[in-house]
């Protein structure tokens, strides 16, 4: 393969090579570390929003209309949508099925489903690196939407210049539904489905939520914004909630400062797969397995068990 070929054709916007980059990306091909190379010039300019939320609250039916409403704007939409890890083959179990369909032919949108490959996050490994092949591509927006895993869904918030959280009326309380870990991501609450009963009493507990939550005086306050998606009423004021909040972003200084974060976690990510490729893993090692007895027997604490590993590590 010719990277700079690759390269080029990705930096071009061609869909096929921005697909084949992915896949490089997600299969940690030895021609990975060179792509990433060359499209760093390339990066810094998309903007990233995290869709996020319990299982049938709308994420997908959403997100389409997010794309429909961004085009209109004549903005270049691109879409990771992070589906739950087949257990035997890795692959995305929801990765074949039809999304967003009236899409499919428009050369300004591009949509690619990613495996969660057990990320409790709800996040793969490889979704950092997605973003900045989808942002070296020239996309001007990247819409991640993600597992519907509950609380553990958090990690979106590090990935995502502005999140949206939703959440649907007749599915809980709402706002327990905040609360299970998501409430300090959000930029922005979604009640969506906002036609069904509850509606009105779930955008009213959550803003009184909202309301209560300790912020700093210039800090942005959480809007909540009902929509019913499948018929777009809502999605212009969610649109008008985003670009407020990365107006508050850029002017605060809010937003380098994430970028920063972002950027930091991608590296010690990168970090921390290459120590696991490079030991192989600890699952199998001897040390380990007598580490344990030893940890269980409570002849050795936990911690004095990491350290001796590590320093077998380290020696290695």
């Amino acid at each position: 393969m010719d990277v700079s070929d690759l390269v080029a054709r990705v930096v071009r916007g061609e869909p096929r090579a921005v697909a084949r980059a992915i896949s490089l990306v997600e299969d940690a091909a030895p021609q990975l570390r060179a792509v990433m190379a060359a499209l760093a010039p390339h990066t810094g300019r998309a903007r990233v929003v995290g869709l996020t939320g319990a299982p049938g609250v709308g994420k997908s039916t959403c997100t389409d209309a997010l794309v429909a409403a961004l085009r209109e704007r004549d903005a270049r939409v691109a879409v990771l949508a992070v589906d739950p890890s087949s257990p035997f083959t890795g692959g995305a179990l929801l990765g074949d099925r039809v999304r967003m369909q009236r899409h499919a032919s428009d050369t300004g949108v591009f949509i690619r489903s990613m495996a969660s490959r057990g990320h409790l996050g709800g996040l793969s490994w490889a979704t950092p690196h997605a973003l900045r092949v989808l942002d070296a591509a020239g996309f001007d927006a990247i819409l991640v939407e993600t597992v519907g895993v509950g609380q553990a869904e958090v990690d979106i918030a590090a990935h995502a210049d502005s999140t949206l959280v939703l959440v649907a009326p007749g599915m809980g309380d709402s706002v327990q539904a905040a609360k299970a870990g998501v409430l300090e991501i959000a930029d922005v609450f979604v009640v969506n489905k906002a036609d069904r009963d509850g509606a009105r009493v779930a955008v009213r507990e959550l803003r009184q939520t909202v309301a209560q939550t300790p912020r700093e005086p210039q800090g942005w306050r959480p809007p909540v914004v009902s929509t019913v998606a499948v018929s777009g009423e809502g999605i212009g004021e969610l649109v008008e909630r985003l670009d407020a909040h990365e107006r508050h972003l850029r002017g605060s200084g809010e937003w380098r400062r994430r970028r920063h974060a972002r950027a930091r976690e991608e590296v010690e990510a990168i970090v921390l797969h290459t120590l696991r490729e490079r030991f192989g893993g600890l699952s199998g090692r001897a040390d380990l397995d007598r580490l344990a007895t030893e940890v269980a027997a409570g002849r050795l604490d936990p911690y004095g068990a990491a350290d001796t590993l590590l320093a077998e590590l380290a020696g290695a």
